[in-house]
C-alpha cells in the first residue's frame, strides 16, 4: 500500500467561474495536486453551481489533472455516469441523503472507474461512515457547513479526523471548509492529508507560496508522526 502523501487541492468555488480554465490552468502551475470541483444541486445544500457538462468542458482543457467532484446533491446516484464521461477520476458523494444505499453506490462509482470518496456534514457522527470506509479510497470531514465558500473553519471537527486517522491509518482523509494557512497545523495533526482551500489559495497574492506552505505543514506532520 502506498505511504500516505500530503495533496493539495484548490477549490475552485471562490474562483472567477468565467475564467475557470485559465483560473484552474493557473492553480495547477502553482502547485496544486488535484482540483476539487464543487457540484450543487440547490437541494441537498441551498446553492446552485455547475454540473457535468462545465466538468467535461474543462476537462477538453485540461488533459492531465486529476479531478475529484464534490457531490453536494440529494440523489449522487443520478450523476455518477455523466461524470465519469465527462473525466473525473474521483466521485466524492455525501452519505447523509442515501444512507440505505452508501453501498450501492460506492459500487456504481468504483465499476464507472472513477475512485470512491465519502463525505460528512458537520452533524453527522464520524461512525456513520466505519461500515462502508472498506469500499472507499477516501473519507472528506467538512470544516463547515457544505454549500456556500468562505465560512469559518470549525475545529470541533478535528476528534472525527484523528478518529479515522487511529482506526485507518493508511487512509486519505480530507478535509474542507475554512482551512489555510491559520488553521492548516490542527488539520496536519490530527491526521488530514488531502486539504481542500478555497478562499485561502485563490484570493492569495502569491498562490505557490500558500500551496507550498500548506503542502510543507502536512508532510511534515506526517513525516514526523505528527499526525495520530
Amino acid at each position: 500500500m502506498a505511504p500516505l502523501s500530503a495533496r493539495i487541492g484548490p477549490s475552485i468555488l471562490n474562483a472567477d467561474l468565467s475564467q475557470l480554465h485559465e483560473e484552474s490552468e493557473k492553480l495547477l502551475a502553482n502547485g496544486a495536486d488535484y482540483l476539487h470541483l464543487d457540484v450543487m444541486d440547490g437541494t441537498f445544500v441551498p446553492n446552485l453551481t455547475f454540473g457535468h457538462p462545465v466538468v467535461k468542458c474543462l476537462r477538453n482543457k485540461i488533459k492531465d489533472a486529476f479531478f475529484e467532484t464534490h457531490m453536494m446533491v440529494q440523489h449522487p446516484q443520478q450523476w455518477i455516469e455523466p461524470m465519469a464521461d465527462a473525466g473525473v477520476q474521483q466521485y466524492t458523494f455525501h452519505i447523509e441523503p442515501v444512507l440505505d444505499s452508501v453501498a450501492d453506490v460506492c459500487r456504481k462509482v468504483r465499476e464507472s472507474g472513477m475512485k470512491v470518496g465519502l463525505a460528512l456534514k458537520p452533524g453527522t457522527a464520524v461512525e456513520a461512515v466505519q461500515q462502508y470506509i472498506d469500499s472507499a479510497d477516501m473519507v472528506l470531514v467538512m470544516t463547515v457547513e457544505p454549500g456556500f465558500g468562505g465560512q469559518k473553519f470549525m475545529a470541533d471537527m478535528m476528534p472525527k479526523v484523528q478518529w479515522l486517522r487511529e482506526h485507518y491509518p493508511a487512509l486519505d482523509i480530507e478535509v474542507d471548509g475554512g482551512v489555510g494557512p491559520a488553521t492548516i497545523e490542527q488539520c496536519s495533526k490530527a491526521g488530514a492529508n488531502m486539504i481542500v482551500a478555497g478562499t485561502a489559495i485563490i484570493r492569495a497574492d502569491d498562490q505557490a507560496a500558500v500551496i507550498r506552505d500548506l503542502r510543507s505543514a502536512v508532510q511534515s506532520a506526517i513525516n514526523h508522526g505528527g499526525q495520530c
